[in-house]
């Protein structure tokens, strides 16, 4: 469905008429773009082009137009219990027979969140 309307505001300009109408016609769609897409249409152009989040919604806050690709997360510390504290080790291999962590939970980004981190702008 998003990829429909994402066609259907990409193939509107083309269908205007050279004249005021037509201009009219794209300044409206353009206007309702960015409450729907937060980005207008060129912005839809751009960032399907770059693969990248781009949009002049960007420049209001204050950002760059497009968004910046986020490095891979730090990988967590390991901490176990000790005597009335927590330890943390940023390396647990020099442990000998590490033993159990505090909380026990991911060590790293799984395949299907590292390729959700790193997919290309449209989604479709």
């Amino acid at each position: 469905m998003r990829a429909l309307c994402l066609a259907a505001l990409m193939v509107l300009p083309m269908l205007a008429a050279c004249g005021r109408e037509g201009s009219g016609a794209f300044a409206a769609a353009d206007a309702a773009s960015i409450p729907v897409f937060h980005r207008a249409i060129p912005d839809l152009f751009v960032s399907a082009v770059s693969g990248r989040d781009c949009s002049v919604v960007h420049l209001d806050e204050g950002k760059p137009y497009c968004t910046e690709r986020e490095p891979p997360p730090d990988p967590p510390t390991y901490c176990t219990r000790s005597l009335g504290i927590v330890d943390c080790w940023v390396n647990p291999q020099v442990l000998p027979g590490p033993p159990p962590e505090v909380a026990d939970g991911p060590r790293a980004l799984t395949p299907a969140q590292e390729a959700n981190r790193t997919r290309r702008w449209p989604d479709l």
